[in-house]
């Protein structure tokens, strides 16, 4: 199983008011390791530091296991939620000192209570979901076979990815992959892509890449440039989506109307 990716994006209350984060951070944890969060000291050290005076020094703590991940609330007041930003609607509540309470879904945020208008929250990427080949079901779980790219096709990620693939499935563009800013507006849409932003983008395709797909870092990419990894990451996962055939001309119909110009 892979690890999961947590992604705190630079964010604001207010107008006017500080950052709940001073800077975006993206963490990637294996199996066993932990990443806390709250709004930190010198004493107590996080890796995830959210600035708000309502949020506790240590709020909370994530477990990594082999196949999900767990929340711990340290607060002795306040329940954090954790949202299924995929689902209809669909979220847990983690009461005031509940530890190790264990989340399933593959894609969610994390929610904490402020005194602001809006809340402070981050994204966790789950481990991968493992999906039993529909050919090979039944018999003891040590004889099942399981698919190679367990991809959930209402996920998301798997829009970016058929938005990436679109122009060579439709034999548009032999070598040009979309890129970031060209994925937002292809998918803003759709409903559930109304708000998404290039660095919401950005963290589905290293998900994908990492975590998905298992691509490591293209290889002919200057180590000093940022550019040429991210075109060189699309590339190498548009390339594999399309030899396996992941995504095929049918999931085309997953994107919303192209608009004539």
């Amino acid at each position: 199983m892979g690890g999961i990716v947590i992604h705190l994006p630079q964010g604001s209350g207010d107008a006017g008011a500080e950052p709940y984060a001073e800077d975006a951070v993206t963490l990637r944890l294996g199996p066993g390791e932990v990443a806390r969060f709250g709004r930190g000291s010198a004493t107590t050290p996080v890796e995830l530091r959210l600035v708000d005076e309502a949020i506790s020094r240590l709020a909370g703590e994530i477990r990594v296991t082999d196949d999900h991940w767990q929340l711990t609330n340290h607060s002795a007041t306040q329940s954090y939620l954790v949202e299924n930003p995929e689902g209809a609607g669909e979220y847990l509540r983690v009461p005031p000192r509940r530890a190790g309470t264990p989340i399933p879904f593959e894609f969610s945020r994390v929610v904490l209570p402020t005194r602001r208008n809006t809340a402070v929250a981050f994204q966790v990427f789950a481990p991968d979901h493992v999906y039993l080949d529909p050919d090979a079901m039944g018999g003891p779980w040590g004889s099942r076979t399981v698919t190679a790219y367990s991809l959930d096709e209402t996920a998301t990620y798997f829009l970016v990815l058929a938005a990436l693939c679109e122009p060579r499935l439709r034999d548009e563009s032999p070598v040009a992959v979309p890129t970031t800013p060209q994925i937002v507006e292809r998918l803003k849409g759709h409903a559930a892509c109304a708000r998404l932003t290039a660095r919401a983008v950005s963290s589905h395709i290293d998900y994908l890449a990492e975590e998905k797909m298992r691509i490591s870092t293209p290889a002919g990419c200057e180590p000093g440039s940022r550019a040429a990894r991210r075109n060189g990451k699309r590339e190498a996962v548009v390339g594999l989506a399309l030899r396996f055939g992941l995504v095929r001309e049918e999931h085309l119909a997953l994107l919303p109307p192209r608009t004539v110009a």
